[in-house]
């Protein structure tokens, strides 16, 4: 940074357990994500990926350690700042989660609304301006949910998720159930839209395309913490069991072999987690 200035982390976990009765799923765990970045949580079944993003979202608390996210610590916060910080952000939920009983204009419009702030005008131009930008047209705004196919639903999703044009957005599983060419446009559709908006990124994902494609760092969630945390060609580079079956299997190779501009970044340090706690 030329002018010395200090760039803050959009999220901070330190220390971080999470315990159900006897079982441990999270030890110790640290993670950093920085402003601009797409980072991919992967890891084995059980391993807390989806758990931790609920975390990092609020929705459940850890049973000790510390989340930050803009710098705002989620345990101890006045709720009213909480309010504020849980609107910079936007949401993806693996199946898109579109309300059933509500149109997409009215879908998309629903986090306008809870903010009570904005009238009729300027609803319906967010929402037709947020069609736009996610490619559906806009004679598809009064359809309903079931109407739509997978691929529309998962756009129309993203639409919401982007509608208070937030600076970080959390993805869960965002191709999941979408076929080949379908889950490759709405990666495009991602990738332009985090290019020319810059928003942060923290994906959880399996697909191996999906994570190949997208990820700028990736963090391996395996014995308990991130054990494992850099760009893909560092990652890849690892000895560990989990990676190499994740990654370095048939279809891991051949995702892999689709981007060989990032297979072969000189390596440099991977951080590994290795601390007890």
């Amino acid at each position: 940074m030329s002018n010395g200035a200090t760039v803050e982390p959009v999220i901070e976990v330190h220390g971080l357990w999470t315990v159900f009765g006897e079982y441990v799923v999270h030890r110790d765990l640290e993670l950093t994500v920085m402003p601009g970045e797409i980072v991919s949580l992967v890891g084995g079944s059980g391993s807390g990926k989806t758990t931790l993003m609920r975390q990092i979202l609020g929705l459940e608390n850890p049973h000790r350690g510390s989340i930050k996210v803009f710098g705002i610590p989620l345990q101890g916060s006045h709720p009213a700042l909480l309010k504020k910080i849980r609107r910079r952000w936007g949401v993806l939920f693996q199946e898109g989660a579109l309300y059933s009983a509500l149109p997409v204009f009215e879908n998309i419009a629903l986090p306008l609304r809870e903010l009570r702030a904005f009238d009729e005008g300027f609803i319906h131009d967010m929402v037709m301006l947020k069609l736009d930008m996610v490619d559906i047209e806009r004679r598809h705004a009064w359809k309903m949910p079931s109407d739509l196919s997978g691929g529309m639903i998962k756009r129309i999703a993203l639409a919401r998720a982007l509608v208070l044009e937030p600076e970080l957005l959390f993805l869960d599983e965002p191709t999941a159930g979408l076929d080949p060419d379908r889950s490759e446009s709405f990666v495009r559709l991602i990738q332009s839209l985090q290019a020319k908006l810059g928003f942060t990124v923290i994906m959880v994902t399996h697909d191996l395309d999906t994570l190949v494609s997208l990820s700028d760092r990736v963090a391996v969630l395996a014995e308990q913490k991130i054990l494992f945390y850099g760009s893909l060609a560092e990652v890849v580079a690892v000895g560990h069991p989990f990676v190499k079956n994740f990654f370095l299997g048939e279809r891991g190779l051949r995702a892999l072999a689709a981007a060989p501009e990032q297979m072969y970044v000189p390596a440099q340090t991977v951080i590994r987690n290795s601390s007890g706690g």
